[in-house]
This record gives structure tokens, sequence and C-alpha cells, in this order.
């Protein structure tokens, strides 16, 4: 069984991460431990961790809370009794009441948007949106995904009074999507989930921008004057480097209470106070200074000195990235499930299903969502892939895709959102809810369909790892001899002891004979702390065009790939140490290196080398002899190279 904590097999040894930079007693690459026995109650808590922060189980949630609520509202009038009660606070003079359903809506809802918010700042500052290459397929994706989907509501209520509520078919629900996807979707794909969720990430960016342009109403400019004053001192705060969540905290609630008063939807504070919290990598400073508190405590393990570890390996983490830790548990079985409860309950009367079923509203938002989700996302990603073939990558082929578009038609919680803020006629409103409910189900029935016909047409390579999945690229990769060179090796390896004192060495005889008849490869299989160390100073060395040079100086460490060696490294071969220590710090290229893990992760390669020879994956011994055989059976047309 797994440690939850470290993720090591329990009882047996593993090698320690190597971000100690205070601690001299660390043990060097060679040397193990065991992972301990941690407290059963501790085990306990990382496994109820591990539960609530799965996808699909808080999918399972949400579909729990819609169940119920069809059935509340069915069953006698509470339902309605309990949403519509007054819920508030008198203090003096003031008073400030809401219906049971506006604190969901526009209280706990805030948090949800929060949520978002965070999720949008850090794809655009360190995930797959950051780089033009990597953000144009989903970009364009979810654009096709928001403007379709509109237009065929628009046609199908022409002339109506709800036509206003075209917002309402734009917006796919995140949470529930990936949730299905975990369930129903590819096994061997990891790379759809993060199209996906970068695709959600721009359409929320649409549906928030819309609610805020099309759904305010009668605008208090005043009001919203002080919630902008809001936002700037979240700005100042996070310029200042304030850390702790409380001074955020009050200026948010203040903030949300301004949108609110302003008439603005006061879940629209949310996402801009999430945009404006501070989001980064790691910072060796902040790091170093983290380490250097463990490593007192280690020698004096005092109460107050554990406090103050607590309280800097908390400031070493950016706020985003603890609130991203923090919040998702509530948000997924606490704010969602009960803005389900409190808005999916419609009446399912014979005359009503009857009206619905009948209406234009209704089969607007189903056609909206589920035809419009599909056919947008599919045919702009059919063009991005067709003129920009450099957006290809290996398990994110159309049929993969147009499955991800039809599972995009789960529009369901903005879609409510949008419904109850654009129809308020509650007849039509329940109307589009119904439709809402329908598009969802219909969605993901069809999602599974094209998933396994996918499967089927065009089946993704199994087991993981037998063949290179991504074809060599001049322009992406880091290629070591002529690129038109007859035969190709690439190499997936961390720069641990086995790859610098063995396989590299081996790869160095083969080039050696074979000279300009061999090209070589090295992408990045990181397994450890240390090993992302050396594959970020590699980037950083390519973007100074130094790749192939600091690759062998490292392997020429016989100790530990620290900071220190790669910095003494970069001296040697004469980078421009700053800017190169820099790029590291800021973590620019770590989104490369995932890519290239990503190639690996279903495979069962342990943190060896992996090597490919044209293609084929070559399991004999990772040898200069074995391989120069095998690069030989290439050059006389006796092995075939994998397609």
């Amino acid at each position: 069984m797994a440690d939850p904590i470290t993720g090591a097999p329990r009882g047996v040894e593993f090698s320690p991460p190597a971000c100690r930079a205070a601690d001299h007693d660390h043990p060097t690459e060679k040397e193990t431990t065991t992972v301990p026995e941690y407290p059963r109650n501790l085990r306990r808590k990382v496994r109820v961790r591990r539960a609530l922060n799965n996808e699909t189980y808080a999918a399972f949630a949400l579909v729990a809370a819609t169940v119920a609520a069809l059935v509340w509202a069915n069953v006698g009038t509470s339902y309605d009794t309990v949403w519509g009660t007054e819920v508030g606070f008198t203090v003096g003079n003031f008073s400030f009441n809401l219906e049971f359903s506006d604190w969901v809506d526009e209280g706990l809802m805030a948090f949800f948007f929060l949520m978002v918010g965070l999720d949008v700042r850090r794809e655009l500052t360190l995930g797959e949106l950051r780089t033009r290459e990597r953000a144009i397929l989903p970009v364009v994706a979810a654009v096709g995904g928001l403007i379709v989907p509109a237009l065929i509501f628009l046609a199908v209520t022409h002339g109506e009074d709800y036509s206003s509520a075209w917002g309402s078919v734009i917006s796919t629900d995140t949470a529930f999507a990936l949730g299905m996807l975990a369930l129903i979707g590819p096994r061997n794909a990891p790379r759809l989930r993060i199209f996906l969720l970068a695709l959600a990430v721009v359409d929320d960016i649409g549906a928030l921008s819309v609610i805020a342009v099309f759904y305010t109403d009668e605008l208090n400019v005043g009001a919203l004057l002080l919630g902008v004053l809001g936002l700037v001192g979240i700005w100042f705060l996070q310029r200042a480097h304030i850390w702790r969540v409380l001074p955020y905290a009050v200026l948010g609630v203040y903030t949300w209470a301004c949108f609110f008063t302003a008439g603005v939807h006061a879940t629209l504070a949310g996402v801009l106070i999430a945009l404006l919290l501070p989001v980064y990598p790691p910072r060796r400073a902040d790091m170093a200074m983290a380490s250097t508190a463990f490593h007192l405590f280690r020698q004096a393990p005092q109460p107050d000195i554990a406090r103050n570890v607590r309280s800097v390996v908390a400031y070493t983490v950016p706020l985003n990235q603890r609130l991203s830790d923090v919040l998702p548990p509530y948000v997924n079985f606490l704010v969602v499930p009960l803005f389900a409860l409190a808005n999916a309950g419609v009446a399912l009367s014979p005359d009503a299903l009857g009206d619905a079923f009948t209406s234009k509203l209704t089969w607007g938002v189903v056609l909206g969502l589920v035809v419009g989700k599909a056919v947008g996302i599919t045919v702009a990603s059919f063009l991005v892939l067709r003129f920009i073939p450099s957006a290809r990558l290996p398990g994110l082929d159309l049929p993969r895709i147009a499955g991800a578009g039809v599972l995009s038609g789960m529009g369901f919680t903005i879609s409510l959102l949008v419904v109850g803020l654009a129809i308020p006629d509650e007849t039509h409103a329940d109307q589009a809810r119904v439709g809402v409910l329908l598009a969802s189900a219909i969605a993901l029935l069809l999602a599974w369909v094209v998933f396994r016909l996918g499967d089927r047409t065009r089946p993704l390579p199994v087991p993981a790892g037998t063949s290179l999945t991504r074809a060599v690229s001049p322009e992406g990769d880091h290629v070591r001899g002529p690129k038109d060179a007859p035969a190709s090796i690439v190499v997936y390896a961390a720069m641990n002891l086995t790859y610098r004192h063995d396989t590299a060495d081996a790869l160095l005889d083969v080039r050696r004979k074979y000279g300009d008849e061999l090209q070589l490869v090295l992408r990045h299989h990181t397994t450890s702390d240390a090993s992302l160390t050396a594959a970020l100073a590699l980037e950083a060395a390519g973007a100074q065009g130094h790749f192939w040079d600091m690759h062998d100086e490292l392997t020429k460490v016989r100790g530990e790939i620290d900071n220190d060696a790669v910095r003494e490294s970069a001296t040697t071969i004469g980078l421009d140490v700053e800017e190169f220590e820099e790029r590291i710090s800021r973590q620019v290229d770590v989104s490369r290196v995932d890519d290239d893990n990503l190639d690996l992760e279903d495979a069962d390669v342990g943190s060896e080398p992996v090597v490919y020879v044209n293609g084929s994956r070559f399991d004999g011994p990772q040898n200069g002899l074995a391989l120069a055989v095998q690069v030989r059976k290439v050059l006389d047309g006796k092995a075939v190279p994998s397609q």
C-alpha cells in the first residue's frame, strides 16, 4: 500500500527530496531512508482529504443534490417556503435581509467564483494559458464553444421575450465536466484533462464577462466605486507582500458588500478578488528560509519554533495556491450542492413537463448546450489542428476533442445562475431549468458514446510507453545531430545517477560510432525535486543556446544535483548566471518539463531512463554495444520504425 503522505510504498526505501539546502546532514543521492509509519489518525485525515479533492466524487455530490432538489420541489410546498424565507440581521437602525436562496446565489456562490478566479489567474500565470503555443488550441476551442451555442439559442428563440437568456448556454460546469471525464473518458490520454481544464478556464472568463456586461441592472455607481477601492486595497496588500489571509478576507467581504449594493451580481467580486491574489513559482530565497527554520526546529523542537516553522512554510506558498488547496472541498461538497438544491428544484408535473417539452426556450437551451458546444469546440479545434500542426499533441486528437466538446454541454452551475438572472417569469425560468438538466444528461450520454467510438476508430497506444507517442519536432525538441538523420534515439530521463553515469556514456559511444547517421533527442522524465532542478537548469541553459553544453557538464557531477551544482556548471560553460538563475527561480520552463512527463504518465517505467530507437521502445540493456546494434538494424532496414 502506498504511503499517503510521501506517495512511496509503506516500508519500502525511497530517495528523499533534495531541497534541504540548510540541512547539512541529509543523505546523498545513493543513500536511502525508510518511510515512517505515520499515526493512524493522520493517515485517515490524508485519505479523507484525497476523497474530498476527488473530482468524480464532487460531480456525484452535485448529482445527488440535484436529484434531492427535484424530489423536494415535487413533494409538498416546503421547497419554496424554505428558500423564500428571509434571513438577515439588524444592528440599530441598519437592517440587512435576503431570502435564503439569495444568500446561496450571491453569498456562498462568491466562494465558487473565487475558486474559478484562482484557477484563471493560475492558468494565465503558470499553467496552460501562459504561452501562445500551449494556449492557442484551448483558447480557440473555447471561443468556438462560446459563440456557436449563443447563435443556436438565438436562432431557436428569435422573437421571444426570453431570447436574452442566451448567456445560459455558453458556460461549461468545470467541476461536473472534469468529474465525468475522469469517469467516462479514455484512460491513457492525460492531456485531454489538461485541455478540458484550460478550455473551461477560458469559457469561465467569457461567461463571467457576459454576466457582468449583460445581466447587471440599476447600477449604483457610487457603491461600485467604493467596491473598486476595495479591489485597489487588495492590490496594495499583494504588492506589499502581505501573506496572511485575514487582511484579504476583511477587504474581500467589504468589496462583496459594495458590489451587492451597486447592483452588480456580487459573485463577480469573488472573481476579481481572485485575479488580484499573488501567484508565482516557489522562490529560492523563501525555500532556503523555510529550510533554515526547519533545521533550527530539528536542533531544538520547541513549540514557539514549531509555530515559526508553520508560519515560514505558509509564507513560501503564495496565497493563490494556499486557497486553491483549502477551498475545493468546501466549494465542491457544500457550496455547489447547496446552489443545486436551491436552483434545480423544478415542478415535474405532467402539465409542466408538457409545457417545457413544447417550449422553444427549453429546446433552445438543449440545442445550444449539446449541439452548440460540441460543434463549436470541435470545428474550432479542427481548424487549429489543420492550420497549426504544432498544436497537435499525443492523446489529443479530434475524436477525443470531440468527446470533450460534447461533455462541455454540461452547463449546469453558471447556466442555472444566468437563468435566474435573465428570466424573471418563473414559468419560463422552470422551462429553461428543465433544458439545462436535460442538456447535462444528454451531453453525458453522448460524450460516453463519442469517447467509445474514438477508442474503436483510433485507439490510443496500449500499453502506454511501448512506442513513441510524440514525433520528434526540430522546433520543439532538443536535438543533437542532423535533423534529417536516418536513425534517431529519443531518451526520457532524469539527471539521476543511472543516466549521468551509465546511459549518457552509452549514448556518447553510439554517437561516436554513427556520427551524422544518428540524431539524439533528450526529453525530461523528472521523478524528484533534484531531477526537476536539473531539468529546469537544462532548459534555462537552452534558452541561452547551451542545452547540450549544460547536459554534458551535469553528467560530470558525481554527487547530488542541487542549486550549487547547477550554478557551478553554468559558470563553467560561460552562461549569464544571473539570467540563468532567475529563469530557474521563476520556473519559466516547468510547463515544458511537465509536457514531457505527461508522455509517460500512464507507463509503468519507474525512474529509470526510457529509450526509443526510431520510435520503438528499446528494452535491451542500455549500454553502448546493445544500442549500437539496434541502430545498425535500423540503418540496414531490419528494424521497422514505429508509426
